[in-house]
């Protein structure tokens, strides 16, 4: 029986950014919904965001969040940040060492919500509380007590922030019956590691 897993270290580095070039317009691609991990003051700090863009030439990735949102304190006192993806589909992960960038103005974040302001995700922008606000006790989650719908005279007032991800490195591990392999790219170096 043929191994038909790729052979070569071009050949994975290239179908990495192939896939998660796929997965910024995919929903259901497994890589779509990944984690991110940045320091906070009490350690790490992880969570799942949407990968939204990928641009495989400049090894730049697109998220968007709030701009009232921690994270981007903690990004603002230490860009450094990891991505995790895994695909049950190919059995890879994927741990992407990156330098995170916030956009909050300019047109990286009029363009984007441009295309974000009337769809039903928009409400994750316009709301008058920032992420991680305590809601007073016996207070109904406002996604339980309204309708989520756009507001026009509200959209201009939006909390929408564009994270670009400049990817760093990438650390790629296939977990396969006849053997696990694994392979690290940074800059023009690439090299098969074990797994």
């Amino acid at each position: 029986m043929t191994d038909t897993r790729l052979q070569e270290l071009n050949e994975v580095e290239a179908a990495v950014w192939r896939e998660l070039d796929l997965a910024a317009g995919q929903p259901g691609h497994e890589w779509r919904r990944c984690v991110v991990a940045t320091t906070g003051p009490d350690g790490p700090e992880a969570r799942t965001m949407v990968l939204r863009e990928c641009d495989a030439q400049a090894r730049l990735l697109v998220l968007y969040t709030d701009a009232r949102s921690p994270k981007l304190q903690q990004v603002a006192l230490d860009p450094r940040a990891q991505i995790v993806c895994w695909s049950s589909a190919l059995s890879w992960q994927l741990r992407l060492r990156c330098y995170l960038q916030v956009e909050t103005q300019g047109l990286a974040v009029s363009t984007r919500w441009a295309r974000v302001r009337f769809s039903p995700g928009a409400q994750d922008y316009l709301s008058h509380l920032p992420p991680g606000a305590v809601l007073p006790p016996d207070t109904p989650h406002p996604a339980l007590s309204a309708p989520r719908a756009a507001h026009h005279d509200a959209v201009a007032h939006h909390h929408f922030a564009v994270l670009i991800a400049r990817v760093q490195a990438v650390d790629w591990l296939e977990l396969h019956a006849a053997g696990h392999r694994r392979a690290r790219f940074q800059g023009n170096e690439r090299a098969w590691h074990t797994p």
